[in-house]
């Protein structure tokens, strides 16, 4: 059973910091690919529209509906998504799934900030709101390279 201190931890100022201000939180007028993702266990979902240019992510905008660890999370995917590549995405989706595991450390460069979320190991219920914007974004670049080669 979780104590006071241990949500106190999982919900440090950091964290409720980045959920009170998401950047690139708005949808985009046409864009390239639209994804939707939703967190069956919480119901969180994270909705993500992005051109891409040259393999890389060029506009995005998000909007996100789930619980503070998966705000956070999906201001920090803002903070570093534009100018990323598929394989960018799906590596910092891997590796921040090995951290809540507890199989690794985390995201590397370039998605500094996801550290933040370690303390949410403990909370497997939590684990798909906060890989949320990963998957949506994972997908959503996926659909848009599909649509280019066609």
């Amino acid at each position: 059973m979780s104590t006071d201190a241990d949500l106190i931890k999982l919900y440090s100022k950091r964290i409720l910091a980045l959920a009170a201000d998401i950047p690139l939180s708005e949808r985009l007028e046409d864009p390239q690919v639209t994804v939707k993702k939703r967190a069956p266990l919480c119901g969180s979902t994270v909705t993500v529209d992005l051109d891409i240019e040259d393999g890389r992510i060029a506009r995005y905008g998000q909007d996100v509906k789930a619980c503070a660890l998966g705000q956070a999370s999906a201001a920090l995917m803002a903070a570093h998504v534009i100018g990323r590549t598929r394989s960018e995405i799906e590596a910092g989706r891997d590796a921040l799934r090995a951290m809540l595991k507890g199989d690794g450390d985390g995201p590397g460069a370039p998605w500094e900030g996801y550290d933040l979320l370690a303390p949410a190991r403990d909370y497997r219920n939590r684990h798909a709101s906060i890989l949320l914007s990963f998957e949506a974004t994972a997908e959503a670049m996926a659909e848009a390279e599909k649509a280019a080669c066609a």
